[in-house]
């Protein structure tokens, strides 16, 4: 970015220094964020729940800290958002669903304390697909979400709210969730960087559905942002263990995680198993490879084995065990869900043994997935990161995606969701763009623990392929 960088669009980093030194305030950066989200939303439909009042009375007393000259966090004054699937106190949580219309929390989820305590202010909170089971933001309360760069088409999901505001210059930066690529899909529909880091680095105390459960391993909440160096600012306030989150650990911090070796070796995965890409999707993934090659790395093909058992268990957790989770949830009330959310239900019914699912069957799942992560961290003992496509094509038009099989998400999704099955950090990065002028993602992918040396990888990707572009349409 350079000097002539509209305010909406400046850098986290860039934007709080500027706070800090006193050349923009808080309330001038609130005050464009809000204008931005009043001009575009009617188009793009990205927010559930804007907080206008709180916002500028948040700038004003971060105005007033600086001008005291009070201890500063690395977020002070910067404008944020968080997907609607987290709690923050008095504003509506309904992960898309009619059936949660009414909740509001009392209290915020602990990675909302951690952005405030670092001087952030949020503008609002961010439109899911219901109860966030799908890669399209749509559903029967809020309405379909747009995508910036073509508002004929989706913005993905179930984090598409929040990829959405992000690339469109209403927030900054944000939180979204990931369950099987729910920040990485939307991240790379809409030109973006999103993490999914390994369960646990980031507290997920707070979010809906709970993740504190058998297999909450499944699901993570993380960053989401323009550039890779904002997501590494934003993961710096959020990570670290919290009482309420029995999956979260501390974890010490490597000296070199910020400084990947030369020579390092990175994977380019292939297989079979992973479906048919575009072309345009393939050519992304060689011009990165290109890109860390001159950056000094050793790429190469890299091939897992076993990873169509791999996608089987996935769906397995995702789709039979989750689907009935929340038939208790919504029985008696199925006439108020979305399309979306059925189609889900009708897939998870379709391909699950005859319920109830036995503990024993259950538990020899848990099992099998062990043993294929276990394959997987042994066939990346000596290649640390892996690249790959985040899905199989650009963003779909409003209303094209389905969980329906032989032509579904199970066949367009398969390179994100392995990662959740496997519990692995990934990182969607903008690399290039479609005939039709929608950008394309890659992945960079780690070991489990290792979230700061594969955003390191990415951070290097990123400065070889040049500054982030905005969506043309919006400008």
């Amino acid at each position: 970015m350079n000097t002539m960088t509209p305010l909406h669009y400046q850098p986290i980093a860039e934007m709080a220094l500027k706070i800090r030194s006193k050349e923009i305030s808080p309330c001038e950066v609130v005050d464009a964020h809000l204008r931005r989200v009043s001009a575009l939303e009617p188009q793009l439909n990205a927010f559930v729940h804007m907080d206008e009042a709180h916002a500028r009375e948040q700038a004003r007393a971060a105005e007033a800290a600086t001008l005291r000259r009070d201890a500063l966090g690395p977020l002070h004054g910067v404008p944020l958002t968080v997907k609607s699937c987290i709690d923050v106190a008095g504003w509506p949580c309904a992960a898309g669903s009619l059936l949660r219309r009414v909740n509001r929390p009392s209290g915020d989820a602990t990675l909302v304390r951690r952005l405030r305590k670092a001087g952030a202010i949020l503008l609002g909170n961010t439109n899911t697909p219901e109860f966030l089971m799908a890669y399209e933001t749509d559903n029967r309360l809020s309405g379909k979400t747009s995508n910036p760069w073509n508002t004929e088409h989706s913005s993905g999901g179930s984090s598409g709210g929040e990829a959405s505001a992000i690339a469109s210059g209403c927030s900054a930066g944000g939180v979204g969730s990931d369950g099987g690529g729910s920040i990485r899909v939307p991240a790379h529909f809409c030109g973006i960087c999103g993490l999914k880091p390994t369960p646990g680095r980031i507290p997920s105390t707070g979010h809906y559905p709970a993740g504190n459960s058998s297999f909450g391993w499944l699901g993570v909440v993380g960053p989401m942002a323009r550039t890779v160096s904002d997501l590494k600012i934003l993961f710096e306030v959020l990570r670290g263990p919290d009482p309420g989150d029995a999956l979260s650990s501390p974890i010490p911090i490597s000296e070199n995680a910020s400084s990947p070796p030369a020579k390092l070796r990175i994977g380019i995965l292939e297989g079979h198993q992973l479906g048919n890409v575009t072309p345009e999707t393939q050519l992304a993934v060689r011009q990165a490879a290109q890109l860390l090659a001159y950056q000094g790395f050793i790429l190469e093909p890299f091939r897992l084995k076993n990873l169509e058992r791999v996608l089987e268990l996935w769906w397995f957790f995702f789709g039979s065990v989750v689907g009935e989770l929340f038939r208790g949830e919504i029985r008696g009330s199925e006439e108020l869900l979305s399309p979306i959310f059925r189609d889900y239900l009708e897939a998870a019914r379709a391909s699950s043994p005859a319920p109830p699912i036995l503990m024993e069957h259950f538990v020899g799942m848990c099992a099998a997935r062990d043993c294929e992560r276990a394959a997987i961290l042994s066939a990346m003992r000596n290649v640390p990161v892996l690249l790959s496509p985040v899905c199989a094509a650009p963003a779909f038009r409003h209303g094209k995606g389905t969980w329906k099989a032989g032509e579904g998400y199970q066949e367009t999704m398969r390179h994100s969701q392995w990662l959740n099955l496997a519990g692995f950090p990934g990182v969607s990065v903008p690399m290039g763009r479609s005939p039709e002028g929608l950008p394309i993602g890659v992945q960079l992918i780690g070991r489990p623990y290792e979230d700061e040396f594969v955003l390191s990888v990415a951070e290097h990707l990123e400065t070889a392929r040049g500054a982030w572009t905005p969506p043309p349409l919006l400008e």
